[in-house]
């Protein structure tokens, strides 16, 4: 990650005695402009209540009463050190003249002058004051005050600019975070940027600047800004930009033979695993797994908060992930059950910090052991289960159907009985879009372990439910890592078909659809995320080559029996119903009870959908 927006952090020294000498120092720093804004705010008082009484008696100082001035005026900064102490004005919490300083300044003095009129409005004649003298010398204080602090950050400005060697840079989007941004590459004396100029599409924003940085035109004449301001780089700065735009504007950059920067995904800000000041290059992940979805989680969430929860498959990419984000809500106990002993411990190291597996968090048991599960959860008496074990290979399963319906449908429903034996009031099923109008073994397992625990739903009334999405970007095996392995090989890539399309999502994006499903799902439905357009495997195979650097050929091998061309989200007779969230599908699936089961009828639906 890069750091343009990172200024001084202090000294680079260990010594705890150097430490304490700079905190020391900048304690005083601190004090001393403290102290010069008070002193500052004090004569503007000073200044106003004079100004007010001499003007009012049309400037015959003489029928001014100098010593109960003085008094008003004593008053006046007594009363401002108060309610500026009491809003943090003289507390040094506020950078000068930022927002939150003015409104405190403003609050404060207002506060202020309240005090001191009240007294003057009703006792004006006793004290000799004029009544008008407070409430004109109020807005006068302000704005000295105000210009002050004005003044005072356009130098620092001035004294902080980039260093020479800063890039030209193009900012692409003036939202909030141009206006967030451009302030600080303009006064951080160590950004690597130097903005030239902003980029928006909005034809409402042709005249709009941020900073003195003008809006120089759309995306669209991208390749001419970038010559006429002799621009190398250009950051992208929309805050919900998904993969869609993100591929759009990629592709003018190149052309434009720009660098393109891009802010990190706000689950892994969220995460702590990057910060908002970190600048990135364009990844594959970028171009093809951000599908930002505005859902206050933690509002939704509160059905983990103290209940003992328990994630099936909790050794895998997904759930150690959705583990990771449960622990985040402070459930009573959160157990994490999988047949791989080193998927556990990776697990526990990811939320623990170690892998000692010596606690009772992690749970060594298999799915397919209907006897093992029920003494667990008759012994730990989970609330909540998030089912996310499973297998999933699609070719792997073709050829070995058993061990489908031996894991994604009867270990199903192991655990859906297991978890009707004690009760469970939250249980969320873990699809895939494979399940939607299935062609493979494991579309049409993935499909019967939706049907069962719509029937758990209708037999318990409880929140038993599903959560649907498409190929999960990073996750153990799948298209990315084994493209990753391709290239640095040496090639050649490997594609199906050159028209083969997917639908793609992050792991943090995956499990923050499974956390809100729990919360905002209805008995026996399923939930999907509206992912955008599928993305083309062959365009992700070009761009990642073209990342690599590498010269690497692609080679087609054939759709493999029982995959599809383009994948689907809802089945033919599934509504797209979204009655909660203008992203998120809530569909209905037929209840199949576990007397319904046949294996031999489910094979031959197998093999009839591949053929």
């Amino acid at each position: 990650m890069e750091h343009p927006l990172q200024g001084d952090s202090g000294p680079s020294h260990t010594g705890s005695a150097s430490v304490q000498s700079f905190l020391r120092a900048r304690a005083a720093s601190v004090r001393r402009t403290v102290g010069g804004q008070f002193v500052f705010d004090s004569a503007s008082w000073v200044t106003g209540l004079v100004f007010a009484a001499v003007f009012r008696y049309e400037l015959e100082f003489t029928r001014v009463q100098w010593p109960s001035m003085l008094a008003l005026c004593v008053a006046a900064v007594i009363f401002q050190f108060i309610w500026g102490r009491t809003f943090n004005l003289y507390r040094g919490r506020f950078r000068t003249g930022s927002f939150h300083e003015v409104q405190a300044l403003t609050v404060a003095t207002v506060a202020t002058a309240i005090t001191i009129g009240i007294p003057v409005l009703l006792f004006g004649t006793v004290l000799t004051i004029p009544r008008s003298t407070v409430l004109v010398a109020l807005p006068m204080a302000l704005v000295l005050m105000g210009a002050a602090r004005y003044l005072r950050r356009l130098s620092a400005e001035k004294r902080s600019k980039p260093s020479s060697e800063a890039e030209n840079t193009l900012v692409y989007g003036a939202g909030s975070l141009a206006n967030f941004l451009i302030p600080q590459m303009l006064t951080n004396p160590r950004s690597k940027y130097l903005p030239v100029g902003l980029i928006d599409d909005s034809p409402a924003k042709s005249n709009y600047s941020v900073g003195g940085i003008s809006v120089l035109g759309p995306g669209q004449d991208l390749a001419k800004i970038a010559r006429d301001t002799e621009a190398t780089t250009l950051v992208v700065s929309i805050g919900r930009a998904d993969s869609a735009l993100i591929r759009k504007i990629k592709d003018l950059a190149d052309a434009a033979g720009l660098r393109t920067l891009v802010f990190p995904l706000l689950s892994d800000i969220l995460e702590g695993r990057s910060a908002l000041k970190d600048l990135k290059e364009v990844s594959i992940e970028d171009l093809i797994g951000r599908h930002p979805v505005d859902t206050d989680v933690e509002s939704i969430a509160d059905y983990l908060t103290g209940k003992r929860v328990l994630v099936t498959g909790a050794g895998g990419s997904i759930g150690s992930v959705l583990s990771q984000q449960i622990a985040k809500y402070a459930p009573a106990e959160l157990m994490m059950l999988d047949r791989d002993e080193s998927g556990l411990q990776s697990s526990q190291l990811l939320i623990d910090g170690h892998g000692l597996l010596h606690t009772r968090n992690v749970v060594l048991a298999d799915i397919r052991d209907r006897d093992t599960l029920m003494r667990i959860f008759g012994d730990r008496k989970p609330e909540v289960v998030f089912h996310a074990a499973a297998l999933k290979h699609l070719p792997m399963l073709e050829q070995y159907p058993d061990e489908a319906w031996q894991t994604n449908v009867q270990g199903t429903l192991n655990v859906l009985d297991a978890a009707r034996s004690v009760g469970v009031a939250t249980f969320v099923n873990i699809s895939t879009d494979k399940a939607a109008n299935p062609t493979s073994v494991l579309g049409h397992s993935k499909r019967v372990a939706e049907k069962l625990t719509s029937w758990a739903a209708e037999e318990t009334g409880m929140r038993y439910l599903s959560v649907r999405f498409g190929n999960v970007i990073g996750s153990r095996g799948s298209m990315l890592p084994t493209f990753t392995s391709l290239i640095a090989a040496g090639g050649p890539l490997t594609v199906t078909h050159p028209d083969v399309t997917r639908f793609f999502m992050t792991i943090p994006e995956a499990c923050q659809l499974v956390v809100q499903a729990g919360g905002i799902g209805e008995p026996g439905e399923v939930l999907i995320l509206d992912m955008g357009e599928p993305v083309r495997i062959l365009d992700v195979a070009q761009r990642m080559i073209e990342m690599s650097g590498k010269d690497i050929d692609i080679v087609f091998t054939g759709l493999r029996p029982g995959e599809k061309l383009h994948e689907e989200l809802l089945g033919s007779s599934e509504s797209d119903a979204r009655p909660r969230h203008p992203k998120i599908s809530h569909a209905r699936v037929e209840a199949l009870s576990p007397e319904r089961l046949d294996k031999t009828e489910w094979l031959r639906r197998c093999r009839q959908s591949s053929e």
